[in-house]
């Protein structure tokens, strides 16, 4: 039976606003993130030509611009592809959390707007981390939502993959979603959700079985430093 492996990649580096939490920037990468993007396509050529893998013609990323260009610069330096049978697709479910009408404020004025409200306690310290808490403003998510999101992307779109040979797919996005979904689908344990990140532009091979399940098979995450601050 063929194989179905999804790459999920988080974006190359880009310059983040000081001091705002929210992953809706709409900011391009930079020139490191540019590099992370060849890198990614030097690592996907080697592991498709040691595997034998067909690529599967269309590339999922989220609708930031940094998402798209990582994908399209990732497309673009493939080696041994015929890059016109490729094509980029951008989704809302591939998105980072949302923090809702509290998008591109900075952690100030976000803490400042709940301690006005008098509806709601003040912001928990932990809450930029927390992987259940969400702010309680309109249109905001928690991490585990939005990598719950992330996780149906994923499995709907691998589901659906119809594959003669063994398949890879790439999926590129954001880390702290694709963590979380990767907790949804029974990769991580909830413990070390918080204790992993991902490197940009690094792939982290996961297949789907015929059973429905998934399994890392390849591909390292990143090991948070102890006590550093959260930024993805």
């Amino acid at each position: 039976m063929a194989r179905r492996i999804a790459a999920i990649i988080r974006h190359g580096d880009y310059h983040q606003m000081p001091g705002v939490p929210s992953a809706h920037q709409p900011f391009p990468i930079n020139a490191d993130g540019e590099s992370h993007a060849r890198e990614a396509a030097a690592v996907i050529d080697d592991v498709m030509a040691h595997n034998d893998w067909k690529l599967s013609e269309i590339v999922d990323c989220s609708h930031m611009l940094r998402a798209w260009q990582t994908a399209d610069i990732i497309v673009g330096s493939l080696a041994g592809t015929e890059k016109s049978e490729l094509r980029l697709e951008s989704f809302d479910e591939l998105a980072e959390r949302s923090v809702g009408c509290a998008a591109n404020l900075t952690v100030a004025q976000i803490a400042e707007i709940i301690h006005n409200d008098p509806r709601y306690p003040d912001l928990p310290q932990d809450w930029k981390s927390n992987s259940e808490y969400r702010l309680p403003l309109q249109g905001a998510e928690s991490l585990l939502e939005a990598g719950e999101r992330v996780a149906a992307h994923l499995a709907r779109r691998m589901s659906s993959l119809r594959v003669e040979r063994d398949t890879l797919k790439l999926f590129v996005g954001h880390g702290a979603a694709f963590r979380h979904a990767a907790f949804h689908l029974g990769v991580l344990e909830y413990e070390q959700i918080a204790r992993l990140s991902m490197f940009h532009g690094q792939p982290v091979f996961l297949e789907l079985l015929e059973d429905g399940s998934w399994h890392h098979i390849e591909g390292e995450w990143k090991l948070r430093k102890t006590n550093s601050d959260f930024t993805d």
